[in-house]
């Protein structure tokens, strides 16, 4: 079919979430025939380069620091070994056993043209891929996002890593200076400093992780401080290789203008992700994006062109698989059903998998209070105030949830501490009920003692914002809960064994 316009059923630009569109309408319509494009490895950038690989990496992290604190409880664990190599081979060969069998299904439908390529817009409804050109009525935008490489000095002679092709890793760097303070920076920081690694965060915010709410970015700075170096408000201006083989970086203090050397033996680049529209050439299909470059759509996800759909990190929304899985849905509704279901993104949570995790769905207090008033109400609880968090023996990590005073509507929620991912979820359910109402989980019955008992706890605690600030905030500032304190002298880890306790590497 080389060189000749072939016509389809549906197009498909991606082969991540995409999927779940393309699965059922083959299984209702046997006869239907569609185009997958991926100029990438087959699954999407989640299972391929995104979530799954690096939280198979964090795992491990995890085990690090739990038993590291494990002396607190009385139980004398040494880590013996780290094997960094058999860590990473575990993670891409689980990922690969993945794209393989996606990519098997993908080639062996008879329903389905898979092309390995770049697609380009020619004309509206038709694209080029490769030496063919092709066409549909109904096309699915799944395109992703791409790593941002901040316009940096020096920096693509010196070379560098990013969230990509850091997951090639063979052997553990002795230092990693990360460039950017958010959440690929919190997660891998946690990575490598687990490993053994020294680590360097510059981040050009004022705040580490901006996204989060002030007191649990402050918290989670101190807490991921203990094992790293975090410097916030730098801008990185210059990299350089060093006669010693090591790279430099040069950053300056935004507000003062000093300047600080930092040097490791890797830069990973973790300054976001952001639109890869231009190699698609939308304007020839007169599809519109936004000012930022993503892919304008309208509240049921279809873009400027009819019957032309974008979904995922394609449209910029929010960039997690959950979402573009949910998007997935709305778009079957719209496209395949003919149905007219708006997009509805009032409870999307979040976590970030650092040390220690953190969780997040709904509105911030500021949000809430610039649409609220003085009728927000927020709950806070410590998970050392519950049977379960004392019992864990840890400090100063809490809940906070927000919720309209005269409806009891749950409005946001923020976790900081272990298990935060899964705590949050009880909230979510109910931000999904009819009435959105805390009432269901004052009232819920909960185990006690579980840890479950400390979001229960944190709506039973509700007070008006100006008691907050007031009381808890200042009562936690008193407490040193966000005074940061010096990173602790990374212990040597890059050889295969070490002996936490003496310090000593084999």
């Amino acid at each position: 079919m080389a060189g000749k316009m072939k016509q389809y059923d549906l197009i498909v630009i991606g082969s991540g979430s995409a999927m779940n569109v393309v699965e059922p309408m083959i299984q209702e319509s046997p006869k239907i025939k569609v185009a997958v494009i991926d100029k990438d490895e087959p699954g999407g950038i989640c299972l391929t380069r995104g979530c799954i690989p690096s939280k198979i990496l964090l795992y491990p992290a995890e085990l690090v620091r739990t038993l590291e604190k494990a002396g607190e409880l009385g139980i004398g664990a040494e880590i013996k070994e780290i094997d960094f190599g058999k860590i990473m081979d575990r993670m891409r060969t689980l990922i690969y056993e993945e794209i393989n069998a996606i990519r098997k299904g993908l080639s062996s439908s008879e329903n389905i043209d898979y092309f390995q390529s770049v697609a380009e817009f020619v004309s509206p409804y038709t694209l080029k891929v490769g030496d063919d050109t092709i066409t549909s009525k109904m096309i699915f935008l799944c395109i992703g996002s791409k790593t941002m490489i901040p316009p940096i000095k020096g920096l693509e002679e010196t070379g560098y890593l990013t969230s990509d092709t850091v997951l090639k890793l063979t052997a553990l760097p002795k230092s990693v200076a990360i460039v950017g303070g958010g959440y690929i920076a919190a997660e891998y920081g946690h990575f490598f400093s687990s490993m053994g690694s020294k680590v360097t965060i510059l981040g050009r915010n004022e705040r580490f992780l901006p996204e989060e709410e002030p007191e649990v970015s402050a918290l989670a700075r101190r807490e991921l401080g203990r094992h790293i170096e975090i410097l916030t408000g730098h801008e990185v201006e210059e990299v350089e290789r060093t006669s010693s083989g090591h790279k430099r970086l040069t950053a300056r203090d935004r507000k003062g203008g000093r300047r600080r050397q930092v040097e490791a033996d890797e830069i990973l680049v973790a300054a976001g992700r952001g639109p890869i529209t231009e190699i698609l050439h939308p304007e020839k299909a007169k599809i519109s994006v936004t000012k930022d470059g993503w892919i304008a759509v309208n509240e049921y996800l279809e873009t400027s062109q009819p019957n032309v759909w974008a979904f995922g990190d394609a449209d910029g929304s929010y960039l997690f698989k959950h979402v573009a899985n949910y998007e997935s849905e709305v778009i079957y509704y719209n496209a395949v059903l003919k149905r007219r279901v708006k997009a509805d993104y009032h409870a999307i949570p979040h976590a970030v998998f650092t040390y220690p995790e953190i969780a997040s769905v709904g509105l911030k207090e500021k949000e809430a209070v610039q649409r609220y008033g003085d009728k927000i109400r927020i709950g806070f609880y410590k998970y050392e105030d519950t049977a379960k968090g004392e019992a864990m023996n840890v400090k100063d990590y809490f809940v906070k949830v927000i919720i309209d005073g005269s409806t009891r509507r749950i409005l946001g929620a923020h976790i900081i501490g272990p298990y935060a991912s899964i705590l949050i979820q009880e909230i979510v359910n109910v931000m999904y009920t009819s009435d959105r109402s805390s009432d269901t989980i004052n009232e819920a019955i909960h185990i006690h003692p579980a840890l479950s008992e400390v979001v229960q706890r944190a709506f039973g605690s509700l007070m008006p914002v100006e008691h907050y600030h007031h009381h808890v905030l200042q009562q936690m500032l008193e407490q040193s809960a966000y005074r940061e304190v010096p990173s602790e002298k990374p212990e040597k880890r890059q050889g295969k064994r070490i002996v936490l306790k003496s310090g000593s590497v084999e």
